[in-house]
């Protein structure tokens, strides 16, 4: 017979910038499968150094690593698997709060909250901002979108609070024309247009459109 038991264990994020009284924005960026913080926030590199002193940088890494190919070399990271789902997603969604307690404790009032997924992580950010009590600016759908398995009046609740931006590459090898119409249409049916941003690029993030996110 299966059982589970919590434990404490150690989890990992990098950060570009340090939350003050001088900070007007941060980003909260969830990367995707296979992908370690490490490299996914210096894609956000720009957007602190261009405002080293207002916008902050945090990027939490997924719990679960694994070697990427074989028994050794390049390792990844994912925020759950197919496998005990239920439970890593429990365990990720307590690992966002109170990373989130820990990071923006110190977040001046008035201070943008914007929070990024990327593939896996635009449905990590969608079940955590479902269940949280923070709300920030804005939430980005990047590559990815709401999970099926989100219930509608969940999407709905989000939605009237939290301004959603789909982005996606016209050339996206993992997501054709007819997924990003299915996810716009799902919103649709809860009554929510959501703003969508195309760029001309595949599977990846574009400083570009990053930039025009953040003007």
């Amino acid at each position: 017979m299966e059982h589970h038991f919590p434990i404490t264990r150690t989890a990992r994020y990098q950060q570009l910038g340090t939350v003050s009284a001088s900070t007007r924005r941060v980003w909260l960026v969830l990367h995707g499968y296979g992908q370690l913080a490490a490299y996914f926030v210096r894609h956000f590199a720009g957007l602190h150094s261009a405002d080293p002193a207002g916008t902050v940088i945090v990027a939490p890494e997924g719990l679960s690593r694994f070697y990427l190919q074989g028994n050794g070399g390049r390792v990844g990271a994912s925020w759950m698997t197919s496998d005990d789902r239920l439970s890593e997603i429990a365990d990720y969604l307590a690992y966002l709060n109170q990373l989130t307690d820990h990071v923006l404790a110190e977040l001046p009032t008035g201070a943008d909250l914007f929070v990024l997924g990327f593939s896996q992580g635009a449905a990590t950010a969608s079940r955590w901002l479902a269940q949280t009590a923070r709300r920030p600016a804005r939430l980005i759908l990047w590559a990815g979108a709401f999970p099926q398995d989100l219930d509608l009046a969940q999407t709905r609740a989000l939605l009237d609070e939290v301004p959603v931006t789909v982005v996606v590459g016209d050339a996206d090898e993992y997501i054709s024309e007819a997924h990003v119409e299915q996810h716009v249409a799902r919103l649709q049916e809860v009554g929510y247009a959501p703003e969508l941003l195309r760029f001309r690029g595949g599977h990846t993030l574009d400083a570009g459109a990053l930039a025009q996110l953040n003007a």
